[in-house]
This record gives structure tokens, C-alpha cells and sequence, in this order.
């Protein structure tokens, strides 16, 4: 079998030492297999993906020493293709309007918008209210009924599963039953970029013969709702590797938003690469 794998990154800040790790770690894996290695750049949240972080993203990863097949797939340039999906899966009644915000939808079941939170199912809207919501205007997103999804599978949803090649958070590994429900009723279209990321990233591993998912802990649950999606569209699941994050001095996991030292900053007060992947360990 080929070895395909992709880094996909978002611009929307600047790349630190997590990102660094993550890029060689895939980049290092296509390579002892003989494969690709695919750069697909994740800027569907057009609210905050800039283009000069896309080209400090791209000047990071060629000082990092990696080279990437081109031309290279910018989502932005493809929302037809998601829309598409989205248009299919409608169709066959998989996928409900929500008018609600996620303010909502945490008020109504009493939990705060940005604390722990139970899967979302808010469920679609009655006949008459989701008409008036429409005649008016308001704004909505797709979400992806469960029991829809459960109701088109069959006994193919109790069949659901992925392999697990690295390790879960908890040493989760090898053929891993698959439990889309933690996730909820998620969103796969939003109104701001027209799709959502759980379903961009799904169709282009699709499209792009991507079979090995390299990426971090933080998005091991994605794979369970991703596997949902792929079964939906019929799409090949690939093997995931998750791997460990990085954490500071200070134990917090490396992440944009709290600034944590960018590879510009340490390339310009002298780092080698040498110096970083020795002490990345890649």
C-alpha cells in the first residue's frame, strides 16, 4: 500500500515548536516509508487566516528542511467542492438547520459557552419556526443529525471503527471502535466560511490518497466523528497516528493563542535547525 501524509495548517498565527514537531514527524514517517508528504493549507475561517501568516507558515517549513508536492491545496480556493457535499448530504436527509448560537445552545441546557460541555444535539427546529427563521433572514449552520447518520448506516454504525497506529491520550491504540455520539450533532457548514472543518479536512484526505493521518493529541476525538463522515460519503479511512504534544517550561501545551515563541523568533535570535529538531527529538 502507498504511504500518503499531509501537515495541515491554518493561518492563522504564527508556527511554534508544536507545529515544528508535528510538520518532521509526518515529514520523517512519508520519508522511512517511501511515500508523499502533502502541505494543505487549512484557511477556511476566513475571519482570521491572513496571507502573510500563510507565507511565514511557508517560509518556516522550507528553514525546517521540508519539501511538499505542489501545487499546493488551499481550502479557500475549494468551498464548491465542499458545497457539493453539503448539497448530497442534504439530500438524503442527513444534515438540519440550526439557527441557534452556541450561547444559546449552552444556555439552554445550563452550561456556561466556553466551560465543560455535554455533546450538542439541539435538534432541528419545528416546520413552522424554521420558516419564519428563513423568512426573516437569520443566519444558520448544517449540523449532522445522529440519528440520521445512525438511521443511513444501520448496522454498519455498530461496524464503525479506525486503526490506531500511535497512541490516544490515554494509550489508546490499534483497531478502535469508533463513538461518533461524543461528538454530538456537529456543525459541517458554517454561515462565515460555508464548511466547517471536520468535513473539509475528511473530503481532502479523500481527494488528495491521504492514508496515514499524523497529527496530535488534541484531535484524537476528531477521528471518530471523521470516521462517521467518511462512512457517510463513502470515503477510505486512513490508519491516524497521534502523537504527544509538546509542553513549555511552565507544562502548558505550545498553542497560538498563548503566544508562545514562534520559529521566526527563534530563528532570528540564532537557533539552528539542527539545534531545534535535537531538541524535538525529530
Amino acid at each position: 500500500m502507498s504511504f500518503v501524509t499531509r501537515f495541515a495548517p491554518s493561518p492563522t498565527g504564527l508556527l511554534h515548536r508544536g507545529h515544528a514537531f508535528s510538520a518532521l514527524t509526518a515529514h520523517r514517517a512519508a520519508r522511512e516509508a517511501g511515500g508523499r508528504f502533502i502541505l494543505r493549507i487549512e484557511d477556511i475561517d476566513q475571519t482570521r487566516c491572513r496571507p502573510d501568516y500563510e507565507a511565514a507558515l511557508l517560509e518556516d517549513l522550507a528553514w525546517l528542511g521540508l519539501d511538499w508536492e505542489t501545487p499546493v491545496r488551499r481550502q479557500s480556493d475549494h468551498l464548491a467542492d465542499y458545497a457539493a457535499v453539503i448539497d448530497d448530504m442534504n439530500a438524503r436527509g442527513l444534515l438540519y438547520r440550526c439557527f441557534r448560537t452556541r450561547r444559546e445552545i449552552m444556555e439552554g441546557i445550563g452550561q456556561a459557552p466556553h466551560g465543560p460541555a455535554d455533546p450538542v444535539r439541539p435538534g432541528p427546529h419545528a416546520p413552522d419556526q424554521e420558516a419564519r427563521l428563513l423568512d426573516e433572514g437569520r443566519a444558520f449552520a448544517w449540523r449532522l443529525s445522529l440519528d440520521r447518520a445512525r438511521e443511513a448506516l444501520g448496522e454498519g454504525w455498530d461496524d464503525l471503527a479506525f486503526v490506531e497506529e500511535g497512541a490516544g491520550p490515554d494509550g489508546e491504540t490499534g483497531v478502535i471502535h469508533a463513538r461518533p455520539e461524543t461528538a454530538g450533532d456537529v456543525v459541517l457548514a458554517r454561515k462565515d466560511a460555508g464548511v466547517a472543518y471536520h468535513l473539509a479536512a475528511t473530503h481532502d484526505d479523500a481527494l488528495q490518497g491521504v492514508t496515514h493521518v499524523i497529527r496530535g493529541h488534541d484531535l484524537f476525538e476528531a477521528a471518530h466523528i471523521q470516521r462517521l463522515i467518511q462512512a457517510l460519503m463513502g470515503w477510505p479511512a486512513p490508519v491516524y497516528r497521534h502523537h504527544r504534544l509538546l509542553t513549555g517550561p511552565d507544562g502548558k501545551r505550545y498553542a497560538k493563542r498563548d503566544r508562545s515563541r514562534t520559529l521566526a523568533e527563534l530563528r532570528a535570535a540564532g537557533m539552528t535547525v539542527e539545534q531545534l529538531r535535537g531538541e524535538l527529538g525529530v
